[in-house]
């Protein structure tokens, strides 16, 4: 059963998903990294709930790959994460930078899939 699935549209025939943890391995308003085919991903839990966001781990301003232990929260409304070496912040959805909307994290669709988080990588 799927309980939960990011915003991003998903097209179920050019994408396979890929289980990364149970649910309850990635602690409240934590993120985790996993590493999928040649690509680092950070995976974010939203507080107690089954809402998880899926971006690159690749910190674009300190080149390297730390976005997973980013800062969660909410700049006016908008989900976060912050960098944790110079602290920019990029939306969870879009992963646009909040900072300086000329750069961008990529995003990954994410789901729960009977307790296990999945991520979806194109085929």
């Amino acid at each position: 059963m799927v309980k939960s699935l990011s915003t991003t549209a998903v097209d179920a025939d050019s994408v396979t998903w890929v289980t990364i943890c149970p649910l309850d391995a990635i602690a409240p308003n934590t993120g985790v990294n996993a590493l999928i085919g040649k690509e680092q991903v950070a995976i974010f839990r939203i507080g107690l709930t089954d809402e998880v966001y899926a971006t690159g781990n690749f910190d674009p301003f300190s080149k390297a790959f730390v976005m997973s232990r980013g800062i969660l929260g909410d700049r006016q409304g908008v989900l976060k994460v912050a960098s944790p070496i110079y602290k920019q912040n990029f939306n969870l959805k879009t992963g646009v930078c909040l900072d300086d909307e000329t750069v961008a994290l990529p995003v990954y669709p994410v789901q729960i899939m009977d307790d296990q988080v999945q991520v979806a990588v194109n085929k």
